[in-house]
């Protein structure tokens, strides 16, 4: 019996549900794939969470998808911004995520920043600033913590800290321009 989704007009037929599989035992070698798990994935999925674990999200989010460019804006009352295409533009959020084929130009001050693509420019982080492996930061950079996977890109004018608008004396202190190479 054929059903009419409310969604596009689109039709579905019973038949075309895919059989449904059991999930794994707990403790069991397998994925939710049924593939056997060997020990080296489980390693690199632990690494991987203690060097970036995962970010929250909530509230407001702004996704810029492959392909599209933003330029020449201000974005304001955004908890998370998540980059797969071109941003140009000045931000203050909460989280930032650039993908790996994503670039963002121009200035932001964020709370978390976990860079897989592009950003150049004047970037300020106030807590965690995460560069994976095909991240590439450039510019003025100031951070709170910072965690630099093997191949990732910082240059630049780097410093350590963030200092407030309203304070006269800053509270970073200056560090030379780090380059990670692969």
């Amino acid at each position: 019996m054929a059903t009419q989704s409310p969604f596009f007009g689109k039709r579905t037929s019973d038949t075309d549900n895919a059989p449904s599989r059991p999930a794994p035992l707990v403790g069991s070698p397998t994925n939710l794939s049924g593939s056997p798990v060997n020990q080296a994935s489980l390693v690199n999925a632990q690494v991987a969470n203690a060097v970036a674990p995962p970010v929250k999200e909530g509230g407001s989010k702004l996704t810029v998808g492959p392909n599209i460019k933003l330029k020449g804006v201000e974005i304001t009352d955004c908890d998370t911004l998540v980059v797969e295409g071109l941003v140009e533009a000045t931000m203050e959020s909460r989280v930032m995520q650039i993908a790996e084929q994503g670039a963002y130009k121009g200035s932001a001050e964020i709370d978390i920043a976990e860079i897989h693509g592009v950003f150049d420019g004047n970037l300020t982080v106030r807590e965690r600033l995460v560069i994976h492996s095909t991240g590439k930061v450039t510019g003025k950079i100031r951070y709170g913590k910072i965690v630099i996977e093997e191949g990732g890109q910082l240059s630049g004018e780097i410093s350590f800290g963030t200092s407030t608008k309203s304070d006269s004396k800053p509270v970073a202190e200056s560090k030379p321009a780090l380059q990670a190479a692969a």
